[in-house]
């Protein structure tokens, strides 16, 4: 079983030929609205993996609130632990430009009254071998205290650092797996000038050090990870990217979902950088993410 602790959110997503440059106006190609939030999006991404998926969290009183549930309600995600507050549902304004980058402000509104109460009731549910997954699209508070909670309980955790915030450093010490991508690696280290060599090897270090398996995701250079003491290079698919909104989260919900299914890390880590890849070739975050079959039929 893997609860997600996390986001619900309405994507809001306009489509343009380029990403605009500071304080520039261009001219929008398409909108669409669609499910989202990165705790939303890895569970549908687990749950589309095979595993069976508990989401928790919050969605507010508003037009927003059932759409933003509706495809993890489709596939089958255990939604009894998610929240109905007063006041609006979590929003995403996405602009994604012609070569499939995107830029995103994330509004936190019903995921902003997640709490540590909450957070340690989930845990209180959670039996030996369970995965809790979280990211930073809640109260730091209450992502802490899931995952000291879960550290107590002998619970393995899944901590995506995404979004990045103050208090990203502290957090990561206290999961079982960190995934972050490139810039969100450096940021953590406090370098922004790293070469191939000197990350791969700034990761051993703090696997080392730490004991946590440490995993990067590089985009079209695919991944590396730290984990039983040595480092594991992998790569998706070669693909021209429609839309890279929601690949990295579909990377962590398979990883988390291959991981659950008992699948040495090697081959789960390889089967998550190829849902990543799939989720490029669809627009949207939730609608992109492949089904198991799928993945499979592309490894």
């Amino acid at each position: 079983m893997i609860t997600v602790f996390g986001s619900i959110n309405m994507d809001l997503v306009a489509t343009t030929p380029r990403l605009p440059k500071p304080g520039e106006t261009v001219s929008g190609t398409g909108f669409a609205t669609a499910a989202g939030g990165k705790g939303a999006n890895q569970a549908l991404a687990a749950r589309r993996a095979g595993a069976d998926v508990h989401m928790v969290g919050a969605v507010g009183r508003d037009e927003f609130a059932d759409p933003a549930l509706d495809l993890l309600d489709k596939a089958g995600t255990d939604l009894t632990d998610v929240a109905r507050v007063d006041g609006p549902t979590g929003t995403a304004l996405i602009l994604v430009g012609g070569d499939g980058e995107n830029m995103i402000a994330v509004v936190l509104a019903a995921n902003g009254t997640v709490s540590s109460e909450q957070a340690e009731q989930t845990i209180s549910g959670m039996q030996d071998g369970d995965i809790l997954m979280l990211q930073q699209e809640v109260p730091a508070g209450s992502v802490s205290a899931a995952l000291e909670a879960a550290k107590a309980r002998g619970v393995r955790t899944v901590l995506n650092i995404a979004p990045l915030i103050p208090e990203t450093a502290d957090l990561a010490r206290l999961a079982s797996i960190v995934i972050a991508n490139e810039t969100e690696f450096e940021r953590l280290v406090g370098r922004d000038d790293l070469t191939t060599e000197q990350r791969e090897k700034m990761l051993l270090e703090m696997h080392g050090e730490t004991g946590q398996i440490l995993i990067v995701t590089l985009g079209a250079d695919g991944v590396i990870a730290a984990e039983g003491g040595v480092l594991h290079r992998t790569k998706g698919l070669k693909i021209v990217p429609v839309d890279t909104v929601g690949a990295g989260d579909t990377f962590c919900g398979y990883l988390a979902a291959s991981l659950d299914a008992g699948m040495a890390f090697g081959d789960a880590l390889r089967r998550a950088a190829v849902a990543g890849s799939l989720a490029c070739l669809k627009a949207g975050a939730q609608p992109a993410i492949p089904v198991a079959d799928e993945v499979a039929a592309s490894l």
